[in-house]
């Protein structure tokens, strides 16, 4: 199990990869992971993810009041405390902005297309919450309906939010959507796509779930 200060410098690493690969600008997006003890550890507002340190980081109770930190809280950590509560399997949540995801959900298109098989096997399908103002209560109520089944949501005219077991997941997910939104624009400026059959989709979603099983035996293992 990770002490504090390793989550910390994670939050902090991982930060700085959604940065270092645009999928953030500027003060953008937001990071957390749950402790053992059930506080959550999150970024603080208004802070580059690109330029954390890790006592920059804040923690806040499951009701969202602050425990410690000397910067604000997010507005955001709202709908991380929502995946948390309705996930009892989930460790980490990650908030961004990639360019290509976010112009889907902008435009009102979810990328729920069954286009590509390794999508399918990691994350199903990736749904579209209604618009909502971030940071409100409007908002976690049209996420909450898309939280069990999926492990990634776009967020209409917003972004994107993800969520695993640990970080490394969460933020793979998130590089996951943004390189299947590139796939799948790639295939509306061709002006052809060739979904996989109903059969095939069925046969992935069996892998899908002895994949996530086997990860899940992995991981209590170690």
């Amino acid at each position: 199990m990770k002490t504090e200060q390793q989550h910390r410098d994670d939050i902090v690493r991982f930060g700085r990869m959604l940065h270092q690969a645009g999928l953030v600008a500027a003060t953008d997006g937001n990071l957390s992971v749950r402790l053992a003890d059930g506080n959550v550890l999150c970024t603080p507002t208004l802070m580059s993810k690109g330029l954390m340190e890790p006592e920059d980081l804040v923690m806040v109770d499951p009701s969202g009041n602050k425990v410690n930190g000397l910067r604000g809280v997010s507005s955001e950590v709202a709908m991380h405390l929502l995946i948390y509560r309705l996930r009892p399997d989930v460790g980490a949540v990650v908030h961004a902005h990639p360019p290509t995801a976010t112009g889907y959900a902008a435009a009102g298109i979810a990328l729920d297309s069954a286009l590509c098989s390794e999508i399918i096997v990691t994350l199903g399908s990736v749904p579209l919450a209604n618009y909502e103002t971030p940071g409100t209560q409007e908002l976690a109520e049209v996420l909450a309906p898309l939280v069990a089944e999926h492990d990634a949501i776009l967020m209409a005219n917003h972004g994107v939010v993800t969520y695993g077991a640990d970080l490394l997941t969460a933020y793979m997910n998130m590089e996951t959507v943004e390189h299947f939104a590139k796939i799948a624009l790639v295939t509306h400026l061709l002006g052809k796509q060739q979904p996989l059959s109903d059969q095939h989709v069925d046969k992935l979603r069996e892998l899908r779930v002895k994949y996530r099983n086997h990860v899940e035996v992995g991981k209590g293992k170690e």
